[in-house]
């Protein structure tokens, strides 16, 4: 039996509000399932967002209430899926924790949306959300089964510099893989979340439970992020998949950008620009990047890309970016007649278009599992103006390519010495699971 599926990441940017970021969630997850998509990956903290650029009123030794009056914001816009802050992993997967009297699940709904979306549209669902449990804050994905509903929650074990003042280190317990069957095509899918993928051990865990499907949502669009997919993907011998968002300065929040949220927000230091941001002043294309509609599967690319070429500079608000240089973007196949923003000229940022800057340029990537590029990076495109919804990157792949990779390397079997390198992870089975 054909191991194919069609796989997808959605390059999504959060709204204003849960409602409408939910409402956008479900018309991509609709549009993909008119396109015969089969599972279909979300950002990191797509539901709850992303607070690029805020630095809650804090400085070393000092907290200052307009920032915790941001927290309070971000708290309240993050998502409640009824699980318990120490993670009750499989018993909140097959609901088995207990209900508040009189209602019929727990947490805000969240989980009931998206699993009903997964119902009508058919379509697999992997969603990076923030999520609230007690007081704190976790960085999550859900797999959600269109026939048996949520599989399984990540919560990223460590958040990266800042991003740890906001969110909790979740458990490694929910490094555990889900196994679902798709079209008679047998999937082992986990994901690692944004810099937890530069986590050695954390990778080898993944590839011992034998992934073939491995998922990476993320928030950094820098060149560096590809090659690193591009290597997890041959390690691995798995397809890898990774969604990012793509946000304008006028797409943050009102607590982040209005005149209160500006008294706290932070200057992007050199470091902190060019480590996840990616970021340029190009305004959002008219001529967005066409869906690839290929029914045919995708073929690993003769040539690899170039790195993209960038450089430092500043706002008017002090913030320092990491532009792109306008040069011919060298990720676009030749067969795409669509013009990407990577090769649109650069503008000048103090042109007074600000509101037009990209904080995050995206990049969202299907890689193959021998380190070519199936789709992507693509950048620029924020997506739907109208509505929110997101630009779909698609690619059929064969699932046996994960199998032919393995004759001569295995990561986690024939090549992994296991006899002399051991690797265990607290609350974690690395077998294999059926």
């Amino acid at each position: 039996m054909p191991q194919k599926l069609k796989v997808a990441v959605s390059q999504s940017r959060t709204l204003p509000t849960l409602a409408k970021t939910l409402a956008a969630l479900r018309k991509t997850a609709q549009r993909a399932a008119s396109q015969r998509i089969d599972l279909l990956l979300y950002p990191e903290a797509y539901l709850g967002g992303y607070p690029r650029t805020c630095n809650f009123g804090t400085a070393v030794g000092s907290r200052d209430e307009s920032g915790r009056d941001q927290f309070l914001e971000y708290y309240n816009s993050a998502v409640d899926l009824g699980d318990t802050p120490r993670s009750a992993g499989d018993d909140w997967a097959d609901r088995k924790l207990p209900k508040a009297k009189g209602k019929d699940f727990r947490g805000d709904g969240t989980r009931e949306f998206i699993e009903k979306v997964a119902s009508e549209t058919g379509v697999f669902l992997v969603v990076g959300l923030v999520e609230k449990a007690g007081g704190s804050l976790y960085c999550a994905c859900v797999y959600v089964c269109p026939r048996l509903g949520c599989l399984g929650k990540r919560r990223k074990v460590m958040p990266t510099g800042s991003e740890r003042l906001i969110w909790a280190q979740g458990s490694p317990s929910t490094l555990k893989a889900v196994t679902t069957t798709i079209k008679g095509v047998k999937l082992t899918v986990a994901a690692a979340i944004c810099w937890e993928n530069y986590m050695p051990l954390l990778r080898h865990s993944l590839y011992s439970q034998n992934v073939n499907l491995y998922l990476a949502p993320t928030a950094d669009a820098r060149d560096t992020w590809l090659p690193l997919l591009r290597t997890i993907a041959l390690e691995g011998r798995i397809f890898v998949l990774s969604a990012n968002q793509c946000t304008r300065q006028r797409d943050l929040p009102e607590w982040i950008s209005g005149p209160r949220g500006r008294t706290t927000t932070s200057s992007v230091s050199k470091d902190e620009a060019t480590s996840l941001n990616g970021a340029t002043d190009v305004s959002h294309p008219s001529a967005r990047s066409v869906e690839r509609q290929e029914e045919t599967p995708a073929s690993p690319p003769t040539t690899t890309n170039g790195r993209r070429k960038s450089t430092i500079a500043v706002t008017e608000d002090n913030h320092e970016l990491c532009l792109p240089a306008s040069t011919t973007s060298s990720t676009t196949k030749a067969t795409d007649q669509t013009e990407t923003s990577a090769s649109l000229p650069s503008k000048n940022l103090s042109s007074g278009s600000s509101a037009s800057h990209f904080l995050c340029r995206g990049g969202s990537t299907i890689v193959h599992p021998n380190g070519s590029v199936l789709e992507g990076p693509l950048w620029d495109d924020a997506g739907s103006d109208e509505d929110g919804t997101g630009t779909l990157l698609t690619a059929i792949v064969d699932f046996e390519d994960c199998l032919r990779g393995r004759l001569d390397f295995d990561a986690a079997g024939s090549y992994s010495r296991n006899d002399a390198f051991k690797l265990s992870v607290e609350g974690l089975s690395l077998d294999p699971p059926e």
